[in-house]
């Protein structure tokens, strides 16, 4: 098993964990589980990279015609897309604050309900 292998699968386990941990844990959303491990052994591969190299958010690229231009550090930017990518799929699992009230609100339909539903309601019990 490979170092990245490796990552994925402890980020699988850590995922797990804190998923438990606050109560949204479902074995069905182990596809999406899949894919944050992924994202997060992907991102920690590409953070080691880029402080190897210097940390630099801009760099020089000399395009095809040769011409030399400062521009962001492409992995920097694959950073960025990788953090979005991390709380995306974070929230989706609960593991962020407004994920999980997202999905706390889902079961507490209740507290959803106009005055005028209650009241509906009451009348057909």
């Amino acid at each position: 098993m490979d170092d990245y292998s490796k990552a994925e699968k402890r980020y699988k386990n850590q995922i797990i964990y804190k998923m438990k941990q606050v109560g949204t844990y479902n074995a069905s959303f182990m596809y999406t589980i899949d894919a944050l491990a992924k994202v997060l052994a992907e991102y920690e591969k590409t953070v080691k990279q880029y402080e190897r190299t210097g940390r630099q958010v801009m760099v020089k690229h000399t395009n095809k015609s040769g011409a030399t231009n400062i521009v962001k550090n492409p992995l920097y930017q694959a950073i960025e897309k990788q953090w979005d990518n991390i709380v995306a799929y974070s929230r989706e699992l609960g593991l962020t604050p407004a994920g999980l009230k997202r999905i706390q609100d889902k079961g507490n339909t209740s507290k959803k309900k106009s005055r005028l539903e209650r009241v509906l309601h009451e009348l057909t019990i």
